[in-house]
């Protein structure tokens, strides 16, 4: 993304140290931020609630005098840490703290007094003897040993109760700056008054310690995430320093060296499996590169000399007419022609030009290319299939491989050519090409598939061909997800079996 002027934002980093480096600020900025708010907010539940329970206590101390049977005026007030308010039923003010005298009151928020329980009940509950009149209870302990709900209202001796609702509510005073959390519960006298006593505990303490505390929060975000960018500014920096050194290297090897490997570092991380297989490609890159130039130096010997000799034998034609010998010049022009169609398949089979595969009729094809040589083959062929055999590939190329090892054969062939066709199973077939020759080494059997490679006893270029045709055959079967190999014929000489797959499934 880019401004109007074409430049890239300042704010977003390209290096992959300056992403990971704001990434994890931003992280840790977020993790430190959402802590510091729930300690915050838990030190701050912590702190009312022990505000709440103070003036709970001294609101039920309070209440409990009124239901003795104190009067309003004679009840005695907690200190001046505490805000005591009682208010009668008429919305009065009977009693208050020196800091609330002469204020209104403090607030609405009072429960109902509870129910007053039925004379006949609470005669009952005093003056419940046991049925037979002795003096000594029974069940003494029992009732003794009940404790009253907690819904239940608290019933003093002189007839009095302590409702058993609190209510809470945070409450700023005039002229104060801090709040007060106030709670408020009712009380009924002995001769029936019902009053509403609030009892407040300052949160200037509180509200100090959760300012402190977020404040302190606050101051030390800042250099926390600096250190935490530093450091992982360092860390990635050091993390990285194989990986520019890996670059660096790479430039130079790009000019053209391509014999030079990338360092490895001796960490087993990423960067090392990065570096490693760096090394890998580029040992294929130089063989493939190394491969490709020897196939061009090759190429080019094997078409010099045929050109030279067709050269040679036109400029003695044109000077004497009667030593041309056509068949002999006809005979070259057919193997430059070969040779020049062998390395046009195998440029197109290198630059992975892969043709639309189809079922081929394998069987047939076999016949065909077998057919079509009769005319010329130098011993018989015995040929041996069977019926209906298809091949998932390229109809052309396959054909192509199959008159490459017929033609090998009957190079080397004593007297008799075999080829049998045959299936596997339901996924495989294999084409065996055997001849009564000398056979193929052990030693040499892998080089054989090699590009220009003829062995000892092939090496006139008009009997030996040019060397393609066995590497067209592997690079042919390949292509094709099979392979090639050579073993050893029943008839003493070399047999060449290719292996292919009957459909599409595998692939």
């Amino acid at each position: 993304m880019k401004n109007a002027e074409g430049k890239k934002p300042f704010w977003r980093p390209e290096s992959v140290r300056a992403r990971t480096t704001v990434g994890a600020t931003l992280v840790v900025a977020v993790a430190l931020v959402a802590a510091g708010l729930l300690v915050v907010t838990l030190l701050r539940d912590n702190l009312y609630g022990r505000a709440e329970l103070t003036a709970e206590v001294s609101a039920r101390s309070v209440a409990g005098q009124l239901a003795s049977g104190a009067a309003p005026a004679a009840i005695e007030l907690p200190d001046d840490d505490e805000l005591v308010q009682v208010v009668d039923a008429n919305g009065t003010v009977v009693a208050a703290s020196e800091d609330l005298e002469g204020a209104d009151v403090v607030g609405a928020f009072a429960p109902e007094p509870d129910p007053t329980p039925e004379p006949a009940e609470t005669a009952r509950a005093e003056t419940e003897t046991d049925d037979d009149g002795d003096d000594e209870d029974e069940d003494a302990d029992d009732d003794d040993s009940e404790t009253p709900s907690s819904d239940a209202p608290a019933t003093s001796a002189a007839g009095g109760s302590v409702g058993s609702k609190i209510a809470y509510e945070t409450v700023t005073l005039p002229g104060e700056d801090a709040s007060y959390r106030f709670a408020a519960l009712s009380a009924t006298a002995p001769d029936g008054g019902v009053y509403a006593v609030f009892s407040g505990a300052s949160l200037e303490t509180q509200e100090d310690a959760v300012d402190s505390v977020g404040a302190a929060m606050a101051w030390t975000l800042a250099p926390l995430l600096l250190v935490v960018a530093v450091v992982t500014w360092l860390v990635v920096r050091r993390a990285l320093r194989p990986v520019r050194a890996i670059q660096k290297e790479l430039i130079e090897i790009t000019g053209g060296d391509l014999s030079r490997r990338v360092p490895v570092p001796a960490s087993r991380d990423e960067i090392h499996s990065l570096a490693r297989t760096t090394n890998m490609t580029l040992a294929a890159l130089d063989a493939a590169v190394a491969q490709q130039r020897r196939f061009v130096a090759d190429a080019s010997h094997e078409l010099r000399s045929p050109l030279a000799i067709l050269r040679t034998q036109l400029e003695i034609a044109r000077e004497h007419p009667e030593l041309l010998d056509l068949d002999a010049t006809l005979g070259d022009v057919t193997r430059l022609q070969d040779l020049a169609t062998d390395l046009l398949l195998l440029a197109r089979l290198d630059a992975g030009e892969r043709p639309p595969h189809v079922d081929v009729p394998f069987t047939e094809l076999v016949r065909e290319e077998v057919a079509r040589r009769a005319a010329t083959d130098r011993v018989p062929v015995r040929l041996d299939v069977e019926e209906d055999l298809t091949v998932w590939g390229v109809r052309g190329h396959l054909a192509r491989a199959v008159g490459n090892l017929l033609t090998n054969a009957q190079r080397h062939a004593a007297g008799a050519v075999s080829v049998r066709l045959a299936a596997e199973d339901d996924d495989w077939l294999r084409l065996d090409v055997a001849d009564d020759g000398n056979g193929v080494p052990k030693g040499q059997r892998r080089r054989i598939f090699d590009r220009f490679v003829r062995l000892d006893e092939s090496r006139s270029r008009d009997e030996g061909g040019a060397g393609l045709g066995l590497a067209i055959v592997q690079d042919v079967a390949l292509e094709h997800h099979g392979m090639v190999y050579v073993l050893d014929a029943p008839e003493g000489g070399a047999l060449f079996r290719l292996a292919l797959r009957r459909t599409e499934r595998g692939w």
